[in-house]
């Protein structure tokens, strides 16, 4: 690719364009953008004022004449007129005269009537029959491919990062009922995570920089609340077969087609991602209509304590079978392999405003691959010729050797 300098707007830069209007700069061969636990499977694993000085008075009788009532106004001060009530309660401004946008303009809390039913922290109360239910509205999920404790009936083989051999089962958890959110424990090795890590990393000897475009470019806008600074590489279908072939196993009837341009995402210390929806504008339900489904596989391990977590505001972690009520927030913490799967919108392509998330502040390098799924058919622009029929040989070969066929 040859240095270019352009505006774009792109339906593969979606998830950018929905928080920023800043233009994209397009340099050097690549777009440089700068965005910016446990619970229940089938089983479950426990997982200027200033200050006046007073004015000086004179002592009158008690009986006030009209001297007096004037002194005694000098004293206190006149009354608080209407206007000077709506003065107080009006928006800050900014500097142009605006009123100022914050989170609960934007993101208003939800109302107690619209419905969230969470898990109950009990492997005896999430049955295959419970997820079914879970996802009566959504795309499904491919139940047969797990026993009823919610192990994969498939097992993988590879090598650890010191060489040594690595079998490992998928582990389905239900974390949330309505909306459903699911985690999968060991979807990726852990030497696939490294694979995937060392497609962004020009040290890496395996860095093949014609697979990825890179985006970077600062996504603080005054009409933008949500924060994005993390830095994202779009991918090319076909240098990311493993991700495909394992979430067209673990989806129930989607093909690659309805995928948008699978990415790989860093967060650097302190960077971060405010509250967002993934839900697609309006404008923009052309290119394949609404996302379905969001898949995000985390690549590194972040310590307890250590930030990046993916975390639901209006969702709450699964619960005792006491009934009590929690104002605790549903969260994810990184895990190397693991996979985070919920959906912006019900199968119909109606949004669903209760996946409201954020992914909090790193303090540690933090690394996903995520991929969004479309109700339909969707056209890739990023990088330049990416077309979804050109991963389809390569992804085949990837099902034949995760024993899938």
């Amino acid at each position: 690719m040859t240095a270019t300098t352009a505006t774009i707007f792109l339906p593969g830069l979606l998830s950018l364009l929905h928080t920023t209007n800043n233009a994209n700069a397009i340099s050097s061969a690549c777009f440089a953008v700068k965005r910016g636990g446990g619970g229940t499977g089938f089983g479950v694993s426990k997982p200027t004022t200033g200050t006046t000085s007073p004015p000086t008075t004179t002592k009158v009788k008690n009986k006030k004449g009209k001297s007096g009532i004037l002194l005694e106004e000098l004293k206190n001060g006149p009354p608080p007129s209407s206007e000077t009530t709506i003065q107080n309660n009006a928006p800050k401004l900014d500097r142009f005269g605006l009123p100022i946008i914050t989170e609960d303009d934007v993101f208003p809390p939800l109302s107690r009537d619209i419905p969230r039913i969470p898990v109950h922290d009990d492997e005896k109360s999430v049955t295959r029959e419970t997820i079914a239910r879970s996802m009566e509205n959504h795309l499904g999920i491919n139940l047969d491919i797990f026993d009823e404790h919610g192990y994969s009936l498939h097992t993988e083989t590879s090598t650890t990062n010191d060489g040594q051999p690595h079998s490992t089962k998928w582990k389905l958890r239900l974390l949330h009922f309505d909306p459903p959110v699911f985690t999968v424990d060991n979807f990726f090795s852990p030497q696939e995570c490294q694979t995937y890590k060392s497609m962004v990393d020009p040290v890496d000897p395996h860095h093949d920089p014609s697979k990825t475009v890179r985006i970077s470019s600062p996504t603080f806008s005054s009409s933008s609340v949500s924060r994005r600074t993390s830095t994202t590489w779009f991918c090319r279908y076909d240098a990311v077969p493993t991700l495909l072939a394992k979430a067209s196993r673990l989806l129930r009837r989607i093909s690659p087609s309805q995928c948008e341009e699978p990415q790989i995402v860093r967060y650097r210390t302190g960077e971060e991602f405010s509250w967002h929806y993934d839900e697609i504008p309006e404008s923009q339900l052309t290119n394949g209509g609404q996302r379905v489904a969001t898949l995000l596989v985390y690549l590194n391990d972040l310590e307890e304590g250590r930030g990046g977590e993916t975390v639901f505001r209006d969702l709450t972690p699964p619960s005792s079978s006491s009934g009590e009520e929690t104002t605790e927030r549903l969260t994810v913490r990184p895990v190397a392999g693991k996979a985070l799967l919920f959906f912006p919108s019900n199968k119909d392509g109606t949004a669903d405003v209760r996946t409201l998330h954020r992914g909090e502040v790193a303090l540690d390098t933090k690394m996903i691959a995520q991929l969004w799924i479309h109700e339909r058919d969707y056209r890739a622009s990023v990088p330049r010729g990416n077309h979804q029929v050109d991963a389809v040989e390569k992804v085949e070969e990837e099902r034949i050797r995760l024993g899938f066929v």
